[in-house]
C-alpha cells in the first residue's frame, strides 16, 4: 500500500512537473560533469561519469522532466535544451553498454530484438513521449531550427565526431559556442584536411549537404566562413573515411 502511495505521488510530481515547465532547466549538472570528464580536446572519460551515474541521472531525470515550451523558451533555450538532452542521452547510452569499442555496437538486434542502430533505441523520455537519439536530431533540431552549425555540436561518441564541448551548452552563449565549434571542428586535421585547391572533408557534410545547402547556402560557403582556409570555387571536395571508434580517453 505505501509503495502504490510513493509510486502515485512521484507520478503526480512528475505530471505537475512538465505541466509548469514554462522556463528551461538548469544545465548546472551537467555542465559541471562535462567539466569533471571531459578533456579539453573532447576525449570522455566514460569510467567516471558510471561513477558519476547518480549525478547524471538526475540530470536526466531533470531533463525528461522537462520538455521545452515552445511558447515561452526562446529559440536559444530550445536549442540548447535538445543538443544537451542529445550528448548527455549519449552518455548514458555508452555507459550502460560499457566496455564498447563504438557506439555501432549497440543496437545491432543481438543486444536489443528488433532495433537495428543505436540512434533508433528509445531509451528514454522527453515528457511523456518516448524517445530516441534520432528524435532529436532529426526530429526536432534538423527539422524546427535552421542552423547546420547543430553538426558541430551534436556528438554520437566517435573519433570523427566533433569533439564533444566540456561545457553545456547556454542559451545567452549558444551562438559564441556553435561558431566556435564550427571553426575548431574544420581546423582540426583528424576530421578535416583543410586546402584550397584539394580539401578533404568530414563525411558529415556529404550525409548533411542539404542542411548547409538551404537558404542559397552551400557546404563550400559554410566551410568558408568558418575556415582560415578557403576553398576555392574551382575546387573539388572530397571526404574522408569516418573513424567510429569511440572518443574515449586512452
Amino acid at each position: 500500500m505505501k509503495k502504490t502511495l510513493f509510486n502515485t505521488i512521484i507520478c503526480l510530481l512528475a505530471i505537475c512537473s512538465i505541466a509548469k515547465a514554462q522556463t528551461p532547466p538548469s544545465h548546472e549538472i551537467y555542465d559541471r560533469l562535462l567539466k569533471k570528464n571531459v578533456t579539453a580536446d573532447g576525449k570522455v572519460n566514460y569510467k567516471a561519469f558510471i561513477k558519476d551515474s547518480v549525478e547524471l541521472n538526475k540530470y536526466l531525470a531533470i531533463i525528461s522532466a522537462t520538455p521545452p515550451n515552445e511558447k515561452t523558451w526562446s529559440k536559444n533555450e530550445q536549442m540548447v535544451f535538445w543538443i544537451n538532452a542529445y550528448n548527455a542521452f549519449t552518455i548514458k547510452l555508452i555507459t550502460k553498454y560499457y566496455p564498447i569499442k563504438s557506439i555501432k555496437d549497440i543496437g545491432t538486434g543481438i543486444q536489443i530484438p528488433f532495433v537495428n542502430t543505436p540512434w533508433t533505441v528509445r531509451f528514454f523520455k522527453i515528457g511523456t513521449e518516448r524517445m530516441d537519439l534520432d528524435n532529436i536530431e532529426h526530429g526536432q533540431l534538423r527539422k524546427k531550427f535552421d542552423d547546420a552549425r547543430v553538426h558541430m555540436a551534436l556528438v554520437c561518441a566517435s573519433k570523427s565526431c566533433p569533439i564533444l564541448l566540456n561545457e553545456a551548452y547556454d542559451a545567452k552563449r549558444m551562438d559564441e559556442q556553435l561558431a566556435k565549434q564550427a571553426r575548431a571542428f574544420l581546423a582540426d586535421p583528424f576530421r578535416n584536411k583543410m586546402s584550397e585547391n584539394k580539401p578533404q572533408l568530414s563525411m558529415i557534410f556529404k550525409w548533411y549537404g542539404g542542411d548547409f545547402n538551404k537558404k542559397g547556402g552551400s557546404v563550400r560557403n559554410f566551410v568558408n566562413a568558418h575556415s582560415d582556409v578557403k576553398v576555392k570555387p574551382e575546387a573539388k571536395l572530397s571526404y574522408l573515411d569516418y573513424d567510429w571508434g569511440l572518443n574515449e580517453q586512452p
